[in-house]
C-alpha cells in the first residue's frame, strides 16, 4: 500500500484539506532539496517557495498506479522546479553595464572581423569601443559564463538538457537526490532483484562476482539486471 494513498486520492478529487496535509507532510523534503541549491544568490526561503511549487505539481500529477512513494516522484520534480527558477532568473547575475559593454564589444568585433578578415585582438577592440582592455576581458568573461552554462546541449520531444544540468549531475546535490530516488525504487523490488541491484550498483561488484554469490550464471545476472533497470526507468517515466 502506497503511503498516504487515501490523501492523494482525496486531493485528486479536489479536497483542499487533503492537498494541504500532503504539502505539510512533505515540506521537509522540499527543505532538503532546496538546501542543495543554497549559496546560489537566493535566500533559502525563496528556494523553498519555488520547491513547494514542484511539490504541488508532484501531488497533482502523481499516479498511484506506479506503486511508488510520493517522495520518490516528488524529489526530481522539486529539484527541477528550482533548477528552472535559477536558470530563468539567472544564477550568475550580470550587471547592466557589463551587458552593455558585451553588446558593444560584440558589435565592434563583428565589424573588425569583416574588415580585417581575422579575429581582432583586445587592443583593436579597445580602440574601436573606447573601453579599457580590462573592461573588455571582464565583459567577455561575464557574458561567456552565462552563455556557456545555459546553452542547450540536447533537445528532444520538447525536453531540453542544458549544460548546467550536465554539471549538476556530477555534483553532490544531484548524487544525493539520485540516491534517494533510486534507493526508494530499489525498496520496491523483490528480494532477488534487490540483491542484484544492491551488489552491482551500491557495492560495485562485477556481474561474475554477483552471480557467484547468488548461485546464478553471469548471463542470468546480466539479463535480470537489464530487465530490472528497464522496468525502473519505465516506472520513473523515462
Amino acid at each position: 500500500m502506497i503511503p498516504d494513498a487515501d490523501l492523494i486520492r482525496r486531493s485528486h478529487e479536489g479536497e483542499k484539506a487533503a492537498r494541504d496535509e500532503l504539502v505539510k507532510k512533505n515540506m521537509g523534503l522540499v527543505y532538503m532539496v532546496a538546501g542543495r541549491f543554497k549559496n546560489r544568490g537566493h535566500e533559502m526561503e525563496e528556494l523553498v517557495q519555488v520547491g513547494a511549487i514542484g511539490l504541488l505539481k508532484a501531488i497533482d500529477h502523481f499516479d498511484i498506479s506506479l506503486n511508488l512513494a510520493l517522495s520518490t516522484y516528488a524529489v526530481p520534480m522539486i529539484a527541477g522546479e528550482i533548477r528552472r527558477f535559477l536558470r530563468d532568473d539567472g544564477m550568475v547575475r550580470v550587471s547592466r553595464s557589463l551587458k552593455e559593454n558585451a553588446y558593444k564589444i560584440n558589435k565592434a568585433r563583428e565589424a573588425l572581423q569583416e574588415s580585417l578578415q581575422r579575429e581582432p585582438g583586445i587592443k583593436e577592440i579597445s580602440k574601436a569601443t573606447g573601453l579599457q582592455p580590462e573592461e573588455i576581458v571582464q565583459a567577455l568573461e561575464a557574458s561567456r559564463e552565462v552563455e556557456s552554462i545555459y546553452k542547450p546541449v540536447y533537445e528532444k520531444d520538447g525536453e531540453e538538457l542544458l549544460y548546467v544540468d550536465k554539471i549538476c549531475s556530477e555534483n553532490r546535490e544531484e548524487e544525493t537526490i539520485n540516491r534517494i530516488v533510486v534507493g526508494q525504487l530499489v525498496e520496491q523490488l523483490p528480494d532477488l532483484e534487490q540483491k542484484v541491484i544492491t551488489m552491482r550498483y551500491f557495492e560495485n561488484r562485477t556481474q561474475t562476482k554477483t552471480a557467484q554469490e547468488l548461485g546464478m550464471s553471469q548471463v542470468q545476472v546480466s539479463r535480470l539486471e537489464k530487465k530490472i533497470l528497464a522496468r525502473m526507468r519505465r516506472e520513473m517515466g523515462r
